[in-house]
């Protein structure tokens, strides 16, 4: 993986500018290296840079072809309800663009490598294609729209005052005048887009004086105008309307207060509130302008702010007062009628249709060229593999000319539709959820709590990212359900595919930051003292020399937490200035902390590598690396090399046996285990269900007969029992067999052991184990036990009390190990009762040895010393 000291995105993705060539910062694509020759410098200010692409987006086609068609269908107040609702939205929005945008340097991209480097690759990748998908949309909404315009002049049966009808009108020539449209902006992409960024400016101001000429147009017009507009109906019947101009008007205005949806002439569908704010809401969609010019500001951190509410506020007022003109001048007919109406009522109408044809043209370029430029960037962050490949291809000037034709492709199916209103709602929806997920993206960060999230723009909280999150799902579902949820569902898949191809990326993850955010949070709401028996689970630290020598140990362990804490420890001892450790400090939060202790048997096996038996770490996949992007030998390297046979242990008896009695100490269950390099099974391959294994329990201290009395029960027996349950709980473990062991002095003239047999029926049964109890005989192992009186004991001492280790007979040890062979052979795994270590170090050799002569050849085995209650019979 990639320094984190390296360029988070080595390629300029960006909207349109003067160098469009290469936006950002340029280096080699494959290892993410900077190079500095290839940067290009930074240029544009906040004007250039993002006030006047915001404006030229959000003015596009609604401005002078859909101003009449919102007002006409809705009225007044509900097109000020609309225009409120929409510029909500796109206000919430925008607080969370600047809040990311301030938060540190915007290389290129703009609003995907935002989102991409807040939420990581696969949220970053399935929004960034859905947010190309919605700008190609718009693409074809603003070529559309520019047809219209066309036949709206030149149309053979269209209702216009024009004497230039020459064109034919119909579906197909719609589609293939819109092609020829498409094809020019491609042209102009491939070839001068850098030409056409040099005049945004001019454009703009082309784009302003025909406003200007609209506010003008009533004050110079003061009388009334009648016309008379025909339309095409079904069954090629014509439709004709009287529709008057009245100038200012009181009675014109209090007309068109109310709403009055009817059929829209278009599409020859019955509007409704949701359809109108559909179209309406694609003014809204060009606020993304400037943050997508971000490679190319000079601040862009400062004017991706600035500009973006600038452009918004700006915007907002025109469609304010555009809304007001219109519903005071004309009657509803009119403007329902004749999407067009502005030239019409114009003092010179040439200076609308130039309007209209530089701001469809304008955001048809503007669009196009910036859905390249992010399906670029896709390509060479490589989230999708093969498919966008050829996407990351660019020309000798820089560029991506195949991006260039893949958003051309899709546009050109996107004009199929025929009419700027039919596909209006999808396009809606697009840049809904892509606005939703910068609202997500902001709102994560915060609930993250990150320090490094620390953006310059405060005016935001996690209510407004919400706020703006619900409000863009709401809108989604009231403008089209079905689109609503198709590009969800879509959206989600995106997510399942990257999530399971997981691209590596130095980005960081947002969901990493979250999950430790919440888990914090539920760890100190842990309270030991509402702790129960009834829910108590194994939570384990397993101390091991070496993870190469323990492979199996761990994998064993890994089947007894029950989904408790693992935690995998080492001890290191020496000079902290000789020996390579990281030292920490842990504070364990609330109830979350090992209760359990498992070493390894103190032994003379040779350990032995299991690294190099594993095919995971001995064979190299593809390339030679992981998944991970960890090359194995690397990987092998981070783990020391086994010890040798002749080396030194790292322990000594003392200091193992100090540590098993510290841990007792400390109120903590102990488990050491021997032989677990003979377990077979317990691979991360390996599927199996323990129908052919054994799970053996001896719950009585073998090596202390005279504190086993007949009917004993001790925690440490039920401790064993509740261990062995836990395994068998395991899915490698469900169906093994579990036997329980009770060595009887069958000789004995009281007979006991049918008590203890009875005894152990009864608490099985209302412990609710299912196992199999079995009666050993024991006799001629009890009558070798004569252990030498230690000095405690002359002291007056009971010997089951005793806390120093008793000198057994060798003759016993080997009898206790004969039995064990001659009743466990079979059994995969052990379970036996582990003695309380000696308090004087002096004998801690001799209590190594004891326990190592009763369990030698036995095979897996854990010995088990538990002081936690752990079982429970109640509800």
């Amino acid at each position: 993986m990639s320094n984190e000291h390296t360029p988070l995105l080595t390629h300029g993705v960006c909207g349109l500018s003067a160098d469009t060539a290469v936006c950002g910062m340029g280096g080699s694509e494959g290892t993410g290296e900077a190079s500095t020759p290839n940067v290009v410098p930074r240029k544009l200010n906040t004007f250039f840079g993002v006030i006047v692409p915001t404006v030229l987006s959000m003015f596009s086609i609604v401005l002078f072809l859909r101003t009449g068609f919102v007002v006409g269908h809705a009225g007044l107040l509900q097109g000020l309800v609309m225009l409120l609702v929409a510029y909500t939205i796109i206000s919430l929005t925008i607080l969370s663009i600047c809040a990311i945008s301030t938060n540190g340097a915007v290389q290129g991209g703009g609003a995907y490598f935002m989102i991409s480097r807040s939420l990581g690759p696969e949220f970053g990748g399935s929004i960034g294609l859905m947010f190309f998908l919605a700008k190609v949309c718009a693409c074809g909404v603003y070529v559309l729209g520019l047809v219209e315009a066309l036949l709206d002049i030149f149309g053979q049966d269209a209702a216009s005052s024009s004497t230039l009808r020459v064109l034919p009108q119909g579906y197909w020539y719609t589609v293939l005048y819109a092609s020829i449209v498409l094809l020019l902006v491609l042209v102009v992409c491939l070839v001068g887009a850098h030409i056409f960024a040099r005049t945004s400016c001019f454009i703009l101001l082309v784009v302003t004086i025909s406003l200007m000429s609209i506010y003008i147009s009533p004050l110079a017009l003061t009388t009334p105008l009648n016309f008379l507009i025909t339309h095409q109906g079904p069954g090629n019947q014509t439709l004709t309307y009287n529709a008057s101009y009245t100038g200012f008007n009181g009675t014109t205005l209090r007309d068109n207060l109310g709403s009055g949806y009817t059929v829209d002439y278009s599409t020859g569908k019955v509007m409704s509130f949701a359809t109108v704010f559909a179209v309406m809401f694609t003014s809204c969609t060009g606020i993304m302008a400037g943050a997508n010019m971000s490679g190319e500001l000079k601040n862009p951190s400062v004017a991706i702010p600035k500009g973006t509410i600038i452009a918004v506020l700006y915007t907002f007022m025109v469609y304010v007062l555009l809304f007001v003109l219109a519903s005071s001048t004309c009657e509803r007919t009119l403007l329902a009628q004749d999407y067009g109406f502005f030239q019409r009522i114009n003092i010179w109408p040439p200076f609308v249709t130039i309007g209209i044809y530089c701001s469809a043209l304008s955001a048809a370029m503007c669009s196009l060229i910036g859905a390249s430029r992010i399906l670029h960037a896709l390509a060479l962050d490589q989230l999708f593999g093969f498919p966008l490949a050829p996407a990351a291809i660019k020309s000798k000037s820089g560029n991506p000319w195949v991006a260039v034709l893949y958003t051309w492709g899709l546009a050109q199916c996107v004009v199929f539709a025929g009419q700027l209103n039919a596909i209006a709602g999808l396009v809606t929806v697009f840049y809904l959820l892509a606005y939703a997920a910068v609202d997500l993206a902001c709102l994560a960060l915060e609930w993250a709590s990150a320090p490094n999230f620390r953006p310059t723009f405060q005016v935001f909280s996690w209510h407004t990212c919400l706020l703006g999150i619900l409000s863009c799902l709401v809108m989604m579902f009231v403008i089209n359900p079905v689109y609503s949820s198709a590009s969800i569902i879509v959206l989600l898949l995106l997510l399942l595919f990257l999530h399971y191809r997981s691209p590596t990326s130095s980005w960081g993850y947002i969901s990493q930051a979250l999950i430790f955010h919440q888990v914090r949070k539920y760890l100190l709401m842990l309270d030991v003292r509402k702790d129960h028996v009834k829910f108590w689970r194994p939570q384990v630290l397993l101390m091991v020399a070496n993870p190469r020598s323990s492979c199996q140990l761990i994998n064993f362990v890994n089947q007894l937490k029950k989904g408790g804490l693992f935690v995998l420890g080492h001890v290191k001892l020496g000079d902290l200035g000789k020996v390579k450790v990281m030292l920490m400090g842990v504070l364990v939060p609330g109830g979350m902390k090992p209760n359990t202790l498992v070493l390894g048997f103190y032994d003379s096996c040779t350990p032995e590598d299991y690294f190099l038996q594993d095919p995971a770490f001995c064979e190299s996949k593809g390339s030679g690396g992981d998944d991970f992007g960890v090359d194995l030998p690397s990987l092998q390297a981070h783990f020391p090399p086994v010890r040798h046979v002749e080396s030194p242990r790292w322990l000594t008896p003392e200091e193992y046996v100090g540590i098993i009695s510290d841990a007792i100490k400390m109120s903590k269950n102990v488990c050491l285990g021997r032989y677990f390099f003979q377990l077979q099974g317990e691979g991360i391959g390996t599927k199996m269900d323990g129908a052919d294994r054994t799970i053996d329990v001896w719950p009585l201290n073998l090596l202390r007969p005279c504190s086993t009395s007949a009917a004993s029960v001790d925690v440490c027996s039920l401790f064993l029992l509740q261990m062995a349950c836990v395994l068998n709980m395991a899915n490698r473990w469900r169906h093994a067999r579990m036997r329980i062991f009770l060595c009887v002095e069958a000789e004995s003239s009281d007979q006991g052991w049918v008590v203890k047999e009875e005894t152990y029926r009864e608490l099985l049964r209302k412990l609710r184990i299912r196992a199999s109890i079995k009666i050993v005989p024991w006799d001629s192992v009890v009558h070798l036990y004569r252990p030498k009186r230690s000095q405690d004991q002359e002291l007056g001492e009971p010997e089951g009390l005793t806390k120093t280790t008793p000198n057994l007979s060798e003759d016993f040890l080997s009898a206790v190990n004969n039995l064990l062979k001659e009743n466990s052979a079979q059994a995969a795994v052990r379970f036996l009762y582990l003695p309380r270590p000696p308090t004087q170090s002096s004998q801690s050799q001799q209590y190594l040895s004891q326990l190592e002569a009763m369990t030698y050849g036995l095979g897996p085995t854990l010995l088990i010393h538990g002081l936690t209650p752990v079982t429970c019979t109640e509800l």
